[in-house]
């Protein structure tokens, strides 16, 4: 397509994103992704709350029969004889494949096979699961492994829980759990007795591999994750909220409703009751390279989400009234967290209030020949650093797995 072609190249290989709201009719919005507040139910009561924002995501939202048609996709936004048009990320992908996203990924899954999100929840949310690749493929789905951070600039308040369980406490036999599932329809199935929470600190993060029961609390997250929105529900009753049974058992095909076996398969048991669940799923970050040669240069930059061979993450701060070439071995989209200033000849900004449907110039999505060649930022602040988040695909060239 011939606008595609013409966009790629009006950005040197950088696309513009737009904003890619998703609504959960299970959460309560914890109103701190900068939704105008008059906007965090503008889709309707029945829909619910706005409480995710998805980053470069070719990956449909499953938000049940009222989702709408481009739900959880994001669109690229740009200039067209004057007019700002927006086209599909997919779409991009599709046309420009390994031009875009690198050989590397487009001949292993002919797809860009990640995506990150903002969850803004204010209360904890159910002890849930998401699928391995194997367990997802009987419905149809792909396997997720994610993982959290926790950006200091979303989190001037913790919210209602600002804790996470994690995984089954060592000792608890696979029969215990097996009834609390089986208790999911009677009120408080009460299986996070059966579970250990940790606090959660700004400026931190965690592993979460599939196969893991976890209960996220109430921080705001930002979310790496492999291309899926596969999970099912395991805890009936959170925050004095029922969380609906259908939850339960969209996890197994239609014909497997009310086989609790098939439920207690989704868990990796030894994962879950792993005693050094800290220690193996905790992740506190760490540099990219010598702190100081960085800092000489301008910037700092460092590893947010490291332990997945799905995908990774950076935290780069560039410093105020710098400028610094940044290169990177693979494509990479992202979202800014704190000042203003350029990438190559795009203004970068850090809105603090967008209305829904409103265009930013605060996401973008970096093409492996620009990110390999090296991106140029300049900080235009005197007193504020610039912050951003980058996510990146599978088996990132430059990380090396921290198990």
């Amino acid at each position: 397509m011939a606008n595609i072609e013409k966009a790629f190249e009006q950005g040197k290989g950088v696309l513009r994103l737009a904003p890619n709201w998703v609504p959960r009719s299970f959460c309560v919005p914890g109103r701190r992704i900068k939704l105008h507040p008059d906007d965090y139910y503008v889709l309707g009561g029945e829909r619910g709350g706005i409480d995710e924002r998805w980053f470069s995501s070719t990956t449909p939202a499953k938000n049940g029969p009222l989702t709408g048609e481009f739900e959880g996709l994001s669109f690229v936004v740009y200039e067209e004889d004057g007019k700002t048009e927006q086209i599909l990320l997919s779409d991009f992908v599709n046309e420009l494949k390994g031009r875009l996203i690198g050989d590397r990924l487009w001949d292993e899954y002919q797809s860009w096979p990640m995506y990150s999100k903002f969850f803004d929840n204010m209360g904890p949310l159910p002890h849930h699961i998401h699928h391995n690749d194997e367990k997802a493929a009987l419905i149809g789905q792909a396997g997720k492994p994610e993982a959290y951070y926790f950006p200091p600039q979303l989190n001037n308040h913790g919210g209602d829980f600002p804790y996470t369980f994690m995984g089954i406490a060592p000792g608890t036999s696979k029969e215990t759990i097996k009834e609390c599932l089986e208790n999911f329809s009677k009120g408080d199935n009460k299986i996070t007795n059966y579970s250990q929470a940790y606090r959660l600190e700004p400026g931190t993060g965690w592993d979460v591999p599939p196969g893991l029961l976890h209960a996220p609390g109430s921080m705001c997250t930002y979310e790496p994750q492999k291309a899926s929105d596969v999970f099912a529900m395991y805890q009936s009753l959170v925050n004095e909220a029922i969380i609906d049974e259908e939850l339960l058992w969209k996890g197994l095909p239609e014909d497997q409703r009310g086989n609790y076996d098939g439920l207690m398969d989704i868990i990796d048991w030894d994962l879950n009751v792993d005693p050094n669940m800290m220690q193996n799923r905790f992740m506190a970050p760490i540099p990219v390279k010598d702190e100081g040669e960085m800092e000489a240069a301008g910037y700092s930059e460092k590893w947010i989400c490291y332990k997945s061979e799905a995908f990774s993450a950076k935290e780069l701060t560039v410093f105020p009234g710098q400028k610094v070439l940044i290169q990177d071995a693979a494509a990479y989209g992202l979202i800014m967290m704190q000042g203003y200033g350029k990438l190559n000849d795009w203004t970068i900004e850090t809105p603090s209030l967008i209305r829904y449907g409103q265009l930013t110039y605060d996401e973008y999505f970096v093409s492996e020949e620009a990110a390999v060649k090296g991106v140029w930022i300049e900080n235009h602040s005197q007193v504020d650093p610039i912050v951003m988040l980058k996510h990146f695909g599978p088996n990132n060239p430059d990380l090396v797995i921290k198990k």
